[in-house]
């Protein structure tokens, strides 16, 4: 694959959103007021330790990596994601998948391309993109190697080679150390003088996917617009803080918070820098 071609595409794409932001006026104080005060929050956590693991390939047995669902469903046909886990020194024969998906590494280093390609392994925060029909194999190496996988549409399935196909979509494999990062200055996404940074990954069917990466000693709240919302902290530890009973959960590294309508997220962390992956179909607004 050419990951330079990749890069400057995500430059591209990211300038692309950027500038469709600039002109969007901002909300008003009276806005602003009004949504502090949600009525039947729809806020939700699902820690790590409580995802329930299986088989991602059932047909290898115990090869096979093991899989936990954080929303969807993989074996139906709506939109899914899910913790992929690998055991050390894995590696899958030559496949294809009948859905293209997209991963972020937690966890663990993880080389993902073709069957002939030399080992590139991806650390945390590593973003890549796999078109259905063609052909890969899938590596990983470390004590615990972990990443969170989604698809637009299921049943996620592992078919042989002979069944490979292009369909036009080509993989993309971005290092963490490449990722393109936007500050306040260069998102209204974020509030003025924030020290949050935020990176455009995608944009397909009225959602879209990013990172969104938060200080050390970080105190304040994302708030959401959209009927769908999923974030899964893919570095460091979270505070959420769940309305309205004010109970707060710590998120490690795979856990997740959702939402299925306006709602406010208040987040804190402590002594290391966090880093998030969000899905969703509506504006967000970063304190």
């Amino acid at each position: 694959m050419n990951l330079q071609k990749a890069y400057l595409s995500l430059i591209f794409s990211t300038l692309t959103l950027v500038s469709c932001q600039v002109g969007r006026p901002t909300a008003s104080k009276t806005e602003n007021k009004a949504s502090e005060q949600i009525s039947n929050p729809t806020n939700k956590v699902l820690l790590r330790s409580e995802i329930k693991w299986e088989k991602l390939n059932p047909a290898r047995g115990d090869q096979s990596p093991q899989a936990g669902t954080i929303w969807g469903d993989r074996k139906g046909e709506v939109p899914t994601g899910f913790l992929a886990k690998f055991a050390d020194g894995f590696s899958s024969p030559p496949h294809i998948h009948n859905v293209t998906y997209r991963a972020v590494v937690i966890k663990g280093s993880i080389h993902n391309d073709d069957p002939k390609a030399a080992n590139m392994w991806m650390k945390p925060g590593s973003f890549w993109t796999q078109p259905k029909g063609e052909s890969h194999i899938t590596s990983a190496k470390g004590e615990e190697n972990i990443a969170l996988v989604e698809i637009d549409k299921g049943p996620y399935l592992v078919q042989p080679i002979e069944e490979a196909y292009d369909n036009g979509e080509r993989p993309i494999n971005i290092d963490v150390s490449n990722v393109v990062w936007l500050d306040s200055k260069k998102s209204n996404w974020m509030k003025t003088n924030s020290k949050a940074k935020i990176s455009f990954l995608w944009e397909a069917n009225d959602e879209k996917g990013l990172f969104v990466k938060l200080p050390k000693g970080y105190h304040g709240s994302i708030k959401t617009e959209g009927t769908v919302f999923h974030s899964v902290v893919i570095q460091g530890e979270l505070h959420y803080t769940l309305p309205p009973n004010q109970v707060t959960k710590v998120l490690d590294a795979g856990s997740s918070f959702s939402a299925t309508s306006k709602a406010i997220h208040p987040l804190s962390n402590l002594n290391q820098e966090v880093l998030l992956y969000i899905r969703t179909n509506g504006s967000i607004k970063i304190d």
